[in-house]
C-alpha cells in the first residue's frame, strides 16, 4: 500500500535551518520553512538515518521546467498528485530524467570536470558519505525568495496547527520486515526543488542505503 497522501508544496522559501545537534554532533534533517496561501509550511528533508547502519545517499541535478514535468507549471500552493507519471509525481527509477543511467555511486563527491561531463552525458549517480556532505550538497539550492517545490507527504501538526511535508525522500524499495515495508510504492517520491532565475530547476534528491535500486510495480525490491 501506498503513502496515505502524496503531493509537491509550491511555495516560496523563506528560510533553511538544521536540526538541533545530537551527543555525536550529527543532524538528521535541513528544515524549510515555505510559504504558501494556506500559511507557513515546515518542510523537513533527510540528511541522514536515525538508525546508525542506514546511511543516506544523495543527488543535485538541474532540470528544464519540462524535462521536470506537469508540476513545474502549478500554482502556489499544496497539490495532491496521483501515483502516476502523467500527474506530475515523481519516480527516482522510473522518471526519464531522474534516473542514474551510469549505474554509478560516489562514495565522494566527484571532481567538477567529471561532474560537468556527466551532466552532460545525461548521467546523474548516487552519492554516498556523511551528513554534513549531504548537507553541503543540498544548501546551495536553498536560496531564500526562491520559488520552491517540495515532494513529498503533507502533514499537519494537531497540537500547533502546523502544516508541513515529511518524506521527502525515495518511497519505495524498503526492505521486507522493515516498518515502511508497507508504505512503498511506486511514483510517490519525495524531492526538493527551486527555481533558478533563468527558469530551470535545482533538484535534490535524497534515499537510505537500505533501500533498493530496483521495485517491481508494488515498490517493493527486486533483485
Amino acid at each position: 500500500m501506498p503513502l496515505a497522501s502524496y503531493g509537491v508544496l509550491v511555495g516560496q522559501l523563506h528560510r533553511h535551518f538544521r536540526d538541533d545537534p545530537d551527543t555525536q554532533g550529527r543532524w538528521f534533517h535541513v528544515n524549510l520553512e515555505v510559504d504558501a496561501p494556506a500559511g507557513r509550511f515546515h518542510c523537513a528533508v533527510d540528511v541522514d538515518s536515525h538508525k546508525s547502519n542506514v546511511g543516506v545517499r544523495w543527488k543535485v541535478l538541474t532540470l528544464s521546467a519540462l524535462e521536470l514535468g506537469p508540476a513545474a507549471g502549478l500554482a502556489l500552493g499544496y497539490h495532491d498528485l496521483a501515483f502516476a507519471p502523467d500527474s506530475g509525481a515523481l519516480d527516482y527509477l522510473r522518471h526519464p530524467f531522474l534516473v542514474d543511467h551510469a549505474g554509478v555511486l560516489f562514495r565522494r563527491r566527484p571532481p567538477a570536470w567529471l561532474t560537468d561531463l556527466m551532466d552532460l552525458l545525461g548521467s546523474h549517480p548516487w552519492q554516498i558519505g556523511s551528513y554534513a556532505e549531504a548537507t553541503d550538497a543540498l544548501e546551495p539550492i536553498l536560496v531564500a525568495g526562491r520559488r520552491t517545490l517540495v515532494f513529498g507527504e503533507p502533514f499537519t501538526d494537531d497540537d500547533l496547527g502546523r502544516l508541513g511535508m515529511h518524506n521527502v525522500h525515495q518511497n519505495q524499495g524498503d526492505p521486507a520486515g522493515s516498518q515502511w515495508w508497507d508504505e512503498n510504492g511506486i511514483w510517490q517520491d519525495g524531492a526538493t526543488v527551486t527555481e533558478r532565475p533563468d527558469g530551470r530547476y535545482d533538484v535534490f534528491l535524497s534515499k537510505f542505503s537500505s533501500q533498493a535500486d530496483f521495485t517491481d510495480g508494488s515498490g517493493h525490491p527486486v533483485g
